[in-house]
């Protein structure tokens, strides 16, 4: 019994990712089947905001933008997802720039729709 729920309170947190800052977006609950392709964006999300800060010796983005896709700040928007990254210079503690990149979903290309200070929360 005692394997049986914990195996039930493992699968919920895959299932549901891990719960996200109030002031970023939750994260999504992914099908398996569509887990590769939120990992992609992702990390295509994050390469987007590196470029767009001058590259790696320059920024580095937040953990988790190098985790699991469903544990990332994403926001599925029907053809396109969003994804609000905060990073810094390579070593910070505290973010200081916030990109919103948002990825296609057919075609995988990448628009930065902010790169700046990290705005207020609304």
């Amino acid at each position: 019994m005692k394997a049986l729920l914990l195996s039930a309170c493992l699968l919920s947190t895959c299932l549901l990712g891990s719960v996200a800052q109030a002031t970023l977006p939750s994260p999504l609950t992914i099908l398996a089947s569509d887990q590769q392709d939120v990992n992609r964006a992702r990390n295509l999300a994050r390469q987007a905001a590196e470029k767009a800060n001058g590259g790696l010796q320059h920024y580095q983005a937040e953990a988790s933008m190098h985790g699991p896709g469903a544990e990332s700040p994403v926001v599925d928007n029907g053809e396109f997802w969003t994804f609000t990254v905060r990073g810094g210079i390579p070593g910070f503690t505290v973010p200081t720039i916030e990109s919103e990149v948002r990825v296609d979903k057919v075609n995988f290309n990448t628009t930065v729709l902010y790169n700046g200070p990290i705005r207020p929360s609304n």
